[in-house]
This record gives C-alpha cells, structure tokens and sequence, in this order.
C-alpha cells in the first residue's frame, strides 16, 4: 500500500502535481523499494534529513530532490527500481539513487545517465553529501550542533570490495514515528547486514557484503528506545539472523548489569528480557536453520519471544538443495521441526520455497510436497524460480520451462493452503491475543503472534463486536484477547473479550 494515499509525505511511491515553489527549507521525495531490510536503510536516511531540517514532500512538483532506494536482487525488482528513477527523473529531474541497485551503476547510467548521483546500499553518508549538494540548506534553516551519521569507513568484504560497512561506528536509534516507515506500534530492527553464505540463487553477498554484525549494546538500546516511543512489536530482521555475532568472534557484552556473548542465542535471550519487561511482541525473522537455533524455542514457550520462527527451507529435494547450497538433510530438518514444536507446541512456523529450479524433475518436486505434508507449516511463501543477474544458478544445466515452473506454483500454493486452512481450523474457540493494525468501517484489523505484518493472515473483529466508544475502544496498537469463531486458508475472525493497552 502505498503511504502517499494516507498523506504521508515519506512514501513508496509520489504523486504528479503541476510544480509548486519550494519553501525556505529544502523538501526531499523519498521513494523507498524493497525488501524489510532496504525499508530501514530508507528509514536512517529519512532520519538524518530530518535531523539536519530538511521536510519531505507528497509529491514530485513540491520537491527539490528525489532519493530512490532502490531494490537490485531479482530481475524483475531492477527493472521496477530503473521505472521509478525513469519516473522521478521525468516528473522532478534532480533524483539520488541508492540501494542494491546502486552498485550496477553503469547499468543505471546506461538507462537514466542524468542522475545526480549514486550510491550502493547502507551509504548514509554518501546519501546526505548528495542531497546537500543537489538541495543544500539555506543557512538560516540549517539545524546546528546536530551530529552526522557515521561514514561507512570499511570494505565488508574482500571479494566485494564496492560493499561496505554500515556498523562502523555508532547508529542513531529509529526511535520518531515522524521518520519511520511502519506505523507507530511496529518497528524493524536490523541487527546485521550482509551475508556469508553462498547460496547460487542469490547475489546478497554481492550486493550487501559479508556478514556485519551490530553491536549487542546497541540493539539493545534501540530496542529499548522504539519500545519506550510507542512500539508494541519489533520485527527482528538481517540478512542471516541467527549469524548473528559471527563476524565479531562472539565477544562478551554488556545489558543491564547482566553478562551476555554478543551471539544469537544471548540477543534473543535480551530482547525476551525487554520483551516481558516491557510488553512486547519481539519476532524474528530470515533464521537460517542452524543447529543453535534450537537454543530459542524454550524463550518462546516461557512468553519471552513470539513463537513464530521464519526460516528459508527453499526446497526438500536433497539435489536441489545441494545445487542451491543449501543444507540438504530433508529426514534431519522434519525431525528437528518435531522436536521445535515438543519443546514449543504453539509454535507458529513460516517458510519460503523456490519451485522450478534448474535440475528440478518431477520426482524433485513430488518430494517436496510429500516434504510440506509431513513439515505442516503454518505459513509459506512460493516463488518461481527467476533468474539473477551474477547468480551462479544461471549456468546450471536443466532450466525448467516456465510454464512447468507455473503449473509447480500452482500446486504447491493449493497444498500449502489446504495445509494453512486445516491448521487455522484448529484455531477456532481458542482464545488469542492479537495486536488491532487498523480500524475501519468493518471493524478491527488484528493480528495474532502467528501473524507477521505483510506477509502473514489476519485477525478480524467485525464492526458490530467492537467494543462502544468510550474508555474501552480499540485504537491501532492496541493488544485485545479475542475468542476464535471463524477461519479460512490464511485468515481468523474472532470476538473481543478484553483490552489491554500496556
């Protein structure tokens, strides 16, 4: 959805409007495209305008330059993010490209050569030279005394050198709804950037670097921050999650008087912390299945975290695994699933799948849905597999037709759903407590902790159910119980039993 049509000048996309004249203070367009973690690369560059005075606009006619953070992974996503620089530099002629796509910069000056300038992913400081001098601020307007981001000052990678680091020095928390991109009740938290897996469909590592953890301490306090603004859920996200604190060694930290290792295990043991403390949501996100990954599930069965795990299964066929590189222990994976959800049974989990691999026969793809049977996840995502520009899975043999990719689509969405409504069944006459996203004429858009915003199902309170106006009246970021009445493949309807605004 894009936020222009709630008035909000931060947006994913801007209006056409015959040109204005500009305010003493320069206004920024911002089109932010892409992926959770990209939103938040938008939302520190966002911040920082802010800090320094700069306003933002609705529109192209209003503003005096145009940031695109654009998106570079699939083909289809670089052709989006070349239309989005073709249209703000048509609508507004003074555009700064930033994101993925960035660092093909000879493919965007061959499609659009007049940009004023480009930058790769996470170059905040790059970001603000540019809008300086394309847009400087007059000196009556500028803010004073205001500390800048820090540069990124090293290469994350040696094999990519163009890729840098964002964690170099201190990061500002996200902590003003004015600068985030979410609405004020959720927030993502990036605890990393980068990726040191190799896996041949994807080209992260070339985009974004190697693995780049944050520091413990400042997570931790950016958690905090966005719990005390208002935030009721944090979306824990990176490139590889439960990486986490790889690259740095593991070293000892610091929380709250109490001793932790800067690794998955003890940040997600902190965030619990401030998760019961406080009375947060905290859900992670993109856990690739390592063994230590088991180490969470008794945080999610005591209330500490969500118990939702988001992990990237992509196939079950054990070549197409080997050909992605992924891990390839199909029997071992199901057994560690059981094991999950003994240790956690309300345990929601989600997935994503690439169908149509290069390699991937008919016995392949039967093997994975005998796989989806067996797993009975919760919530799946299915792509058909398309190629990446520098993706080694381009050169392998055995390309699968599309419209073979297209009938495996179908039908593995048709088993997963079936999956989804027989699981959601059994929801009916629990009692659940959900977080209100939204209130409209119907009634009240809610989700349950099996539910992540975007991509996930819902929970509806219908209109008449709601509670009167009045001291009790459900507002967006509100926590309600309800008592499951009704479901379908991927959304719950329920009845309010009582509120809670902790």
């Amino acid at each position: 959805m894009s936020e222009i049509e709630k008035e909000n000048p931060i947006s994913s996309k801007l209006k056409s409007k015959p040109r204005q004249r500009a305010s003493s203070a320069p206004k920024v367009g911002f089109v932010s495209l892409g992926c959770p973690k990209a939103l938040v690369d938008s939302e520190r560059i966002i911040q920082q305008l802010h800090r320094e005075g700069y306003q933002f606009a609705a529109d192209y006619a209003s503003a005096d330059v145009v940031v695109v953070n654009t998106c570079g992974f699939l083909d289809s996503a670089r052709a989006e993010s070349l239309d989005a620089i073709g249209e703000a530099l048509a609508e507004n002629g003074k555009v700064v490209v930033t994101g993925c796509l960035g660092v093909d910069e000879a493919l965007i000056r061959k499609h659009h050569p007049h940009v004023a300038a480009i930058t790769r992913p996470h170059q905040y400081q790059d970001v603000m030279r540019a809008v300086r001098e394309v847009a400087p601020m007059p000196a009556k307007s500028a803010k004073s005394a205001i500390p800048a981001m820090p540069a990124a000052v090293k290469p994350a990678a040696q094999a990519h050198p163009q890729a840098a680091s964002s964690h170099s020095g201190t990061i500002e928390p996200l902590t003003s709804p004015a600068t985030r991109l979410t609405p004020p009740h959720y927030a993502y938290l990036k605890i990393s950037e980068g990726c040191n897996n190799r896996c041949s469909f994807c080209i992260i590592p070339r985009l974004r670097g190697r693995l780049d953890s944050r520091p413990f301490h400042d997570i931790m306090e950016e958690a905090t921050a966005l719990a005390r603004s208002g935030v009721k859920e944090l979306l824990i996200i990176s490139q590889d999650t439960s990486a986490y604190g790889l690259d740095l060694k593991y070293p000892p930290a610091q929380w709250r008087g109490q001793a932790y290792q800067t690794r998955f295990q003890d940040l997600a043991a902190a965030l619990g912390r401030l998760a019961q403390e406080m009375g947060l949501w905290v859900r992670l996100h993109y856990v690739y299945p390592y063994p230590h990954v088991d180490a969470v599930l008794p945080l999610m069965r005591d209330g500490g975290l969500v118990p939702y795990l988001d992990i990237p299964f992509q196939h079950a066929a054990p070549d197409i695994l080997k050909a992605m590189r992924r891990p390839a222990a199909q029997e071992k994976t199901l057994q560690r699933i059981a094991k999950w959800r003994e240790i956690c049974p309300e345990l929601t989990l989600r997935s994503s799948f690439i169908v149509g691999f290069p390699g991937e026969t008919d016995r392949d793809f039967e093997l994975l849905l005998d796989w989806l049977d067996e797993a009975q996840l919760d919530r799946v995502g299915c792509f058909q597999f398309e190629p990446v520009a520098g993706a080694a899975a381009n050169e392998l043999p055995n390309q699968v037709p599309v419209e073979v990719k297209a009938e495996r689509y179908a039908a593995f969405m048709a088993r997963a759903e079936a999956i989804s409504a027989r699981r959601l069944q059994r929801k009916i006459g629990q009692r659940l407590q959900v977080l209100v996203d939204a209130i409209d004429e119907q009634g009240a858009v809610c989700r349950s902790y099996g539910d992540a915003p975007e991509i996930d199902g819902q929970v509806f309170i219908d209109a008449e159910d709601l509670p009167e106006e009045g001291a009790h009246a459900l507002r967006p970021g509100d926590f309600v119980d309800v008592i499951i009445d009704e479901a379908s493949e991927h959304d719950l309807w329920g009845k309010p039993v009582l509120l809670s605004r902790a």
